[in-house]
């Protein structure tokens, strides 16, 4: 049996009983809808889709790849590895083989009839050296940037998608209590975070979290304890942690954990792409009462951002009034950071990505809408000695909210 008739006879079986949950066509359908409408009151008349995520969430597919999405007609997905599977996970119609990057205009061409006198392409992340690429391959098409509409596309959750969150929370819910089981005094913080990450991936977890961005990097989790937690880096966080070396200086470190020490695990988890992100805070015995005293304002923060969370309350007024909670509770210097370096949101949109939209930020004035998932994570720092927070992922109701991160708020305390 060749390649190609195993694909279609076996893989499906095997991945399907594996728990593989294919992308459904009217789902696909959905946001092609709300992209073109996008695409439509800024005048383009097609989009070629080359980021992966994007590309992932129009088409249910991450084989390396290019979509073309034509206002009229049918989406073209052309795939350079691997096509059979491609067509496997895709509920597209037309799916073809991309031999060469020099064949896209013939395949449009192809299958459109034409070529596009305006093209769209995701100028934010899109390479300076491809996109001179794309302008060799079609001379004379006015290129216009559809990053803004493909993250205002994607902003909105559909049920498919928070089941999937739902799940990522869920794995994260029994990485944390196994990790109540594994924590000792004596780990360095990165043992610490390696077993929580071998937990999480017994449990499902991808073992990636995706940004939109061109030098981001981490893990998939922050372990700060202590000191750790007081330090500041590259990440725009309101604590970075020391890192293993000056070329990773982010996150878990070679720290000793010690016993009544604050121990903040920032833990993200993703499954079938989709995010859930959650911070809460270990100790091993009871933590100092400063510590202690500091979480509950966290606490009292984020259940003030819950009591606003609903259609139509503007995401900007949100964190502006986290800020006047925070000074009213005599946490004004260590909210969100050291004073100079505090971070300015209080909340990021999480889905395929963790910086989509809605940013309960500052100069981020716009409505939280039904069906936005974001999370919110209050945390103070006192720089030198330590930090606490509380983080959990919320996907807006039609009246309120619902959390995506079901574990309980208390202390993990060993």
């Amino acid at each position: 049996m060749n390649y190609q008739d195993w694909v279609q006879l076996e893989l499906e079986d095997l991945s399907t009983s594996l728990g593989f949950h294919y992308t459904p066509k009217e789902e696909v359908a959905g946001r092609l809808t709300r992209l073109r409408s996008g695409m439509k009151n800024k005048g383009i008349e097609a989009f070629l889709v080359v980021q992966k995520m994007d590309y992932y969430y129009l088409s249910g597919s991450t084989q390396n790849g290019i979509l073309f999405v034509p206002l009229e007609g049918k989406p073209l997905l052309m795939v350079k590895r691997e096509v059979e599977r491609a067509r496997l996970e895709s509920p597209l119609e037309e799916v073809v083989e991309l031999k060469s990057i020099r064949d896209l205009p013939s395949l449009i061409q192809d299958h459109w009839g034409r070529l596009p006198q305006t093209l769209g392409l995701e100028l934010d992340v899109l390479p300076v050296n491809d996109y001179f690429k794309y302008e060799s391959l079609f001379p004379g098409a006015r290129f216009m940037d559809t990053s803004l509409i493909i993250r205002d596309t994607r902003k909105i959750k559909s049920p498919f998608e928070i089941d999937l969150m739902k799940m990522a929370g869920e794995i994260g819910r029994k990485t944390y209590q196994k990790g109540r089981e594994m924590l000792k005094e004596g780990m360095t913080e990165i043992e610490f975070g390696g077993l929580l990450e071998a937990a999480a991936k017994m449990y499902g977890h991808e073992g990636i979290l995706r940004v939109r961005s061109l030098n981001y990097e981490a893990y998939s989790w922050h372990v700060l304890s202590g000191s750790s937690g007081g330090i500041v880096s590259q990440s725009d966080s309101p604590m970075g942690g020391l890192g293993l070396s000056p070329a990773f200086p982010v996150g878990a470190s070679r720290k000793v954990m010690k016993a009544h020490e604050p121990i903040l695990v920032d833990f993200g988890t993703c499954y079938h792409g989709y995010q859930a992100d959650e911070t809460r805070m270990f100790s091993i015995g009871e933590m100092e009462d400063k510590f202690i005293d500091a979480y509950k304002v966290c606490q009292e923060i984020h259940d003030a951002v819950l009591e606003e969370t609903r259609p139509g309350t503007d995401c900007e007024a949100i964190f502006q009034h986290t800020l006047q909670l925070a000074e009213k509770l005599g946490y004004k210097n260590s909210y969100l950071g050291p004073p100079g370096l505090q971070t300015r949101f209080i909340g990021h949109g999480i889905g395929l990505e963790l910086n989509e939209f809605p940013f309960l930020s500052q100069g981020h004035s716009y409505p939280l809408e039904e069906g936005m998932t974001f999370a919110i994570e209050p945390k103070i720092v006192f720089p030198g000695e330590g930090s606490v927070g509380l983080e959990n992922t919320v996907v807006v109701t039609q009246d309120g909210y619902d959390i995506l991160t079901p574990l309980e708020h208390d202390i993990l305390k060993v």
